[in-house]
């Protein structure tokens, strides 16, 4: 009889006794604690796993679970006697930044104050008896929620000294999801004042500790040494193209397909591999999202589970203010293409409006891209590169990202599809109906950077209408910003069937310098779709010319008109 896949325990206490579904990850407790490794941060995806390995981590060596041999018995690292005289031989401080999600940067570092304050309360017995000085005991009640920034900086190190006092057995830190209030001051804009604040935090708690026996750390990215481990030389950085804890974080094929078999749910091996398949960490292929195939073996039906899990902020910022070509790589993707760039493993937050490697680099660390390639070449006299193919993980990510950008149109929903309709129809008026509304509704929230309709307008526009065209990838090849005929067309929309017609769509902004209208604006754009021959590409594919649209469309502000012919 098939195990329970009870969803969303993180507590490995809880799985093991109730024994539910697990698939057993405590090698990796021998791997780290053999690296000999001092402080160790490990990048993974979300929702692979990362949480209950930290929480099983804890239970294995924390002294309050000395004793606790049930929990381990029957597992792969019961099978070394060497771990079985360590467990529950350590004090282990043990904090999460999950849940740290916070619009303003008093808020989130009042958050992870009070996350210390309840490590503090956690160990209050160190207050009673002799142990802490009339001084150590008055700092102990000050570390709270709203203490200064020297007392929180301090705070784990002084924890850890008290521990050790205590135990007479240097300590164990465990922080789990480091770089969730990164991402999140990122997007909310106060990213340089936590980092300064997290800077000084780190450097006392994993550099200048004395009384740190290991530390573990993990996290969706790798944030730049500069930013954050500027003082940290001790640390041992494991990425996802890193050869280390290959297979701790996410299922393997094996335990798949050994899930499945149990669940009597062997049939649907390749569907299951379609959907969730295609993670790879160091030289380990075929790792699947985890969180995903849990939900498969409760559900027994395939779904986006993997989408519905967080906020995506981040990553439809990103998208959604990133420039034309960003947007033309992220169709090409949709539609089952690649992008070939370098990648920096160092996320630089400060550099994802400026660097488009930046932005592919964290896609491909969220686990929203993988390596398809990767080549050496030379670029220059003596410089060489790495060139990464990427494409979209699997089919779980496609929907994730279609679900996205139909988001970011949802306050227009019905105009949105309205105007896709009359696209599709060739209904002029309607179209120009239908754009206007969208463009009303949406234009302040796709173009949050404020100015950059006024510094390059053609680029925005082009930008949010290639957006609009996300759900005509399964009728339609969309392409932007090609070759064709005597230059570059903007958008050229391709049909997959025989019954649909071709259209080419070119944008232009309104200019009273040149132009005495709207609809003059509307019509030099058809000109150089005329002039240019950018219907050259469709016709050498043998699409007649009275099956190919064109259109023009205007920009004034938030005021659209489209002409077409």
């Amino acid at each position: 009889m098939a195990r329970t896949a009870a969803i969303g325990h993180q507590d490995y206490e809880t799985i093991r006794v109730n024994d539910y579904f697990y698939v057993d990850k405590t090698e990796f407790i021998k791997e780290w604690w053999d690296s000999g490794d001092i402080v160790t941060l490990i990048a993974r995806p979300r929702r692979f796993g990362k949480t209950l390995n930290m929480d099983m981590t804890e239970k294995f060596f924390s002294v309050q679970y000395a004793g606790r041999s049930d929990l381990f018995e029957g597992m792969k690292i019961w099978n070394d006697g060497r771990f079985r005289d360590i467990q529950g031989t350590y004090p282990v401080i043990s904090l999460t930044f999950a849940g740290i999600k916070d619009q303003q940067y008093f808020s989130a570092r009042e958050n992870i104050c009070r996350m210390i304050e309840e490590s503090y309360n956690k160990f209050d017995f160190l207050t009673k008896g002799d142990l802490l000085n009339a001084k150590e005991k008055e700092y102990y009640s000050k570390v709270t929620a709203s203490m200064d920034d020297s007392a929180a900086a301090v705070s784990l190190r002084n924890l850890s000294d008290y521990l050790y006092r205590y135990y007479g057995q240097k300590v164990i830190i465990l922080l789990d999801e480091y770089d969730t209030p990164m991402q999140e001051s990122y997007v909310n804009g106060y990213w340089e004042q936590l980092a300064a604040f997290t800077r000084s935090l780190f450097n006392y708690t994993f550099k200048t500790n004395p009384y740190l026996e290991r530390a573990l750390m993990t996290g969706i990215t790798r944030v730049s040494k500069e930013s954050i481990f500027s003082d940290l030389n001790n640390i041992k950085v494991v990425t996802t193209t890193t050869d280390m804890y290959e297979t701790s974080f996410g299922f393997t094929e094996d335990e798949v397909f050994q899930a499945l078999d149990e669940f009597q749910l062997t049939e649907q091996k390749e569907e299951v591999k379609a959907w969730y398949d295609g993670f790879k960490f160091g030289n380990q292929s075929d790792i699947y999202n985890p969180w995903s195939v849990l939900n498969f073996l409760n559900e027994r039906k395939t779904a986006p589970y993997w989408a519905n899990t967080s906020s995506n902020s981040l990553v439809g910022k990103l998208i959604r203010e990133g420039s034309a070509g960003i947007k033309e790589d992220f169709q090409s993707l949709l539609d089952g293409g690649s992008v070939v760039t370098e990648i920096d493993e160092q996320i630089v937050y400060h550099q994802l409006d400026l660097d488009e490697r930046a932005i592919w680099s964290l896609l491909l660390a969220a686990g929203y891209l993988k390596v398809k390639t990767m080549e050496i070449c030379q670029s220059g006299y003596e410089e060489w590169k790495q060139l990464y193919t990427l494409e979209l993980t699997n089919f779980e990510v496609k929907v994730m990202f279609q679900h996205i950008v139909r988001g970011w149109f949802a306050s227009a929903a019905s105009s949105y599809h309205g105007f896709l309709q009359a696209l599709l129809t060739g209904d002029l008026e309607a179209m120009n109906a239908y754009m206007n509304r969208v463009a009303r509704g949406i234009f302040s929230y796709f173009d949050t950077a404020g100015d950059s309709e006024h510094a390059e307008p053609e680029r925005f526009y082009h930008g949010f209408v290639l957006g609009l065209m996300v759900d005509l990838s399964d009728r339609y090849r969309v392409t932007s910003n090609r070759e064709s005929g005597f230059g570059r067309y903007d958008i050229m929309l391709t049909p997959r069937r025989s019954d649909l017609d071709a259209m080419i769509i070119e944008f232009k902004v309104f200019s009273p310098r040149r132009e005495k209208c709207l609809e003059e604006t509307a019509q030099n754009a058809l000109k150089q779709i005329e002039e240019k021959d950018y219907a050259r590409e469709l016709k050498e594919n043998g699409i007649h010319d009275s099956r190919i649209r064109c259109y023009g469309f205007a920009f004034r502000g938030k005021e659209v008109l489209i002409e077409g012919r």
